[in-house]
């Protein structure tokens, strides 16, 4: 049985310092690391999550629980990936510290994001929702990977850096819409969910950050795979100041041929791709599939 978010006490500021301390760490740049230390920070952030008790949660980088316990309150199971080592020996006795009854609904594996395809098995192997306070550096392609991994996941809430956020949330005609905006769009909707300030972190990092809530969607309908339709956004973004016949004349072997396929899919070869939806990035993919579509796109964010 879980508790209703804020019944129960979470890791304050002197808790995350004390568990710090113990452990001879301090937050590292390398691995993106900026500990909540708010309770009320972690409480809204699991509000927002809009989380039902029977739910699995998967979370991500739970560094030193803060929200780990939060997770635990709202949702029937949590199962956290953590790729420091040091903190992940620690995590599962803060649980146990924290919230004793919930260790039975608690799983931790120890490993990178970017590379987890699997989870452990019983109640966690299918998180329906994700919630995640996500290192910046990395955020976008551990959403990715993630949701194209994981179709179990059905809604979600991460926290990223404030740009990042509202790129990911970004609609077509948007100064900030791109890569990432397109990508995350084949997989359901991103909407904008707030601003976090800098004082609920340890250390504090020089930027906002910003809540992105998720829900899926079907893609669209195509003959496309995804890979393809990924290859096409990559290159339409490559250089996005180009027209999409100058900026797709390299994915589709000539200018010619780019706006062959651009007219063939209702596409203005004039246009720019920041301009297009997901489903215009489809249509243009089924148009031309060059010899080497089979070629993994990358998801990288350009």
């Amino acid at each position: 049985m879980t508790d209703a978010p804020g019944s129960r006490p979470l890791l304050g500021a002197a808790d995350i310092r004390a568990l710090a301390a113990e452990l001879g760490i301090r937050p590292t740049k390398t691995l993106g690391q900026n500990f909540v230390i708010d309770g009320n920070t972690i409480r809204r952030i699991v509000t927002a999550a809009r989380l039902d008790p029977s739910e699995t949660v998967l979370e991500v980088g739970p560094g030193l629980g803060s929200l780990t316990l939060g997770l635990l309150d709202a949702a029937a199971n949590v199962v956290a990936v953590e790729i420091d080592p040091v903190l992940a020996a620690k995590l599962p006795a803060t649980v146990e510290r924290w919230r004793p009854d919930a260790v039975g609904r608690f799983a931790l594996v120890l490993s990178d994001a970017l590379k987890t395809t699997e989870l452990p098995p019983g109640p966690f192997a299918q998180p329906s929702a994700i919630v995640a306070n996500l290192p910046y550096n990395v955020a976008v392609p551990v959403v990715l990977h993630l949701l194209e991994h994981f179709p179990s996941l059905r809604h979600g809430l991460v926290m990223v850096q404030d740009e990042v956020a509202d790129r990911l949330a970004a609609e077509p005609g948007s100064k900030v819409y791109g890569v990432p905006s397109v990508k995350a769009a084949w997989y359901g909707t991103m909407r904008k969910a707030g601003v976090i300030g800098m004082n609920v972190f340890w250390p504090a990092p020089k930027i906002h950050s910003g809540l992105v809530a998720f829900t899926r969607t079907q893609p669209p309908v195509t003959s496309a795979s995804r890979r393809e339709v990924f290859a096409v956004i990559d290159a339409a973004f490559a250089q996005r100041r180009k027209t999409l016949r100058a900026a797709l004349a390299g994915w589709a072997g000539s200018g010619a041929e780019a706006e062959r396929a651009l007219r063939a899919a209702g596409v203005d070869p004039q246009a720019r791709g920041e301009v297009l939806g997901i489903a215009d990035f489809a249509r243009i993919a089924e148009q031309h599939r060059p010899a080497d579509a089979g070629a993994p796109a990358a998801d990288a964010v350009r």
